[in-house]
């Protein structure tokens, strides 16, 4: 019977000691457990393989994905990083800029701006076309001048009084369409998606006057291109108290991991623990560092259920990115087969 329990959490745990982790590699391919079928069966795979959303809004997503294994997991973290598309200021045009931020550097704050265009309605420019069409290209126009405030009062030391126009926003950014872009896209449905942004300082008489063209691309390329401020996934917490924990050791327990992981109830009149929300830990690992109550705690993590967290850069909703991420993945698979039918045919 033990021996079957150790198996079972060899199989499905990954198991937090406190000196090292236990269990971390993937370990039923077929053969290797005797009396364990672990062949790839698809109806097996559909039936335990489920996505649940946990938290959205405009701007973030939180899913669990059950039933994969890391390698899966992990290759659609990294296609979110790195292979969904967007629109990003590629060139610059400079006129004039007799602004303190050398040209380069004002190019390269122009290309980490999020610009808000759906990259699904953009075709990739080709390689070596200078001048670019209303099919792979969008365009902006920074044209910004500070002046002295006439109406300041003399005695006053804020630039923001002083000074008219000497901070330079992304809002002074302004699309200037190409081709017949104006009746494709409505009025403010192509802009930075924030307008906030501070892209440089001026005093009077200096000018920052130029052009931008944004192409797609995607964050392999250039980490402008990454639709997302962060992709990441973790194992879902399993915490197991292993004998109970009653009174003031309870309160200590509590004390020793994230609020809400562990909670302290009051049960015939003596306080007692237990776990009320694993998913809340970040496994500090505090609890180690209590001689008494270390071994009465099991920390684990379940193997093939990762929590995702996706947050957009604004570009595209959370929910978007994650569906092209799933085409992205889905048209590497394909590739995949038709390499194979065409080494067979070989």
């Amino acid at each position: 019977m033990a021996a079957a329990q150790a198996v079972e959490e060899m199989r499905g745990r990954v198991v937090l000691g406190e000196f090292g982790v236990r269990n971390v590699h993937t370990t039923d391919f077929p053969g290797n457990y005797a009396g364990y079928d672990d062949a790839w069966d698809q109806d097996r795979f559909e039936k335990n393989f489920r996505v649940d959303v946990v938290h959205m809004d405009e701007n973030s997503l939180e899913f669990d994905m059950v039933g994969i294994d890391a390698a899966i997991a992990n290759a659609f973290r990294r296609i979110l990083l790195a292979e969904v598309p967007t629109m990003a200021v590629e060139k610059v045009l400079v006129y004039n800029n007799t602004s303190i931020v050398q040209d380069e550097i004002l190019a390269h704050r122009l290309g980490l701006i999020p610009i808000h265009a759906d990259p699904r309605l953009f075709e990739y420019r080709n390689q070596g076309d200078e001048e670019g069409t209303e099919i792979d290209t969008l365009q902006f126009r920074l044209q910004v001048r500070c002046t002295r405030n006439p109406q300041a009062a003399k005695d006053s030391s804020d630039p923001n009084e002083l000074y008219v126009n000497h901070k330079v926003y992304t809002r002074h950014m302004t699309w200037v369409p190409l081709g017949n872009q104006a009746d494709v896209f409505p009025e403010g449905t192509i802009r930075p998606v924030h307008d906030d942004i501070l892209i440089a300082q001026l005093r009077p008489g200096q000018e920052i006057d130029l052009l931008m063209h944004c192409v797609k691309g995607i964050g392999k390329d250039h980490a402008k291109f990454s639709p997302v401020a962060t992709a990441s996934y973790r194992l879902l917490p399993d915490i197991t108290l292993l004998e109970p924990v009653e009174g003031e050791a309870a309160e200590e327990l509590s004390q020793c991991f994230s609020p809400g992981v562990i909670e302290v109830q009051e049960v015939q009149g003596k306080k007692v623990a237990r776990v009320a929300n694993p998913r809340l830990d970040t496994f500090s690992r505090e609890i180690f560092r209590n001689e008494k109550l270390k071994k009465v705690v099991r920390l684990a993590r379940v193997r093939d259920h990762y929590i995702f967290s996706v947050e957009s850069t604004g570009v595209l909703p959370p929910d978007v990115l994650v569906s092209e991420a799933i085409k992205v993945l889905m048209g590497k698979c394909r590739r995949f087969l038709d390499e194979l039918d065409a080494v067979q045919m070989d």
